[in-house]
């Protein structure tokens, strides 16, 4: 824990990937906001949030996720999720988390099924 938040914006046509390393609070919420406004992600309508492996994510973190899924359900952007470990796997089918994006095992699972 503590670990500093980097987001990484790559766009890929009509789909943006945000490579997100660091832990996920309360605290991420700057970097999150300044990710999502960022112009290779906004109005595209696939995206795809790519945790670095074993990152840890608190309820401050998914809250943020949460905040961050409306916001692209309510522009009606697609999204998926991979680089979770199977804690956090669990924690966002329990939190309802995949009602808003889908979870996928690899990079290379997301980026096919979003094509």
């Amino acid at each position: 824990m503590g670990d500093q938040n980097q987001i990484r914006v790559e766009n890929r046509g009509g789909l943006s990937i945000l490579d997100i390393t660091g832990d996920v609070t309360s605290a991420s919420e700057p970097f999150f906001s300044e990710a999502y406004k960022h112009p290779d992600v906004d109005g595209v309508g696939k995206i795809v949030l790519k945790f670095d492996e074993g990152a840890y994510i608190n309820s401050g973190g998914i809250a943020v996720l949460i905040q961050l899924l409306a916001e692209s359900r309510r522009t009606a952007q697609k999204v998926g999720i991979t680089g979770l470990s199977e804690h956090f796997k669990k924690i966002f089918h329990m939190v309802g988390i995949t009602r808003f994006a889908d979870i996928y095992a690899s990079m290379d699972e997301a980026l096919q099924a979003m094509e």
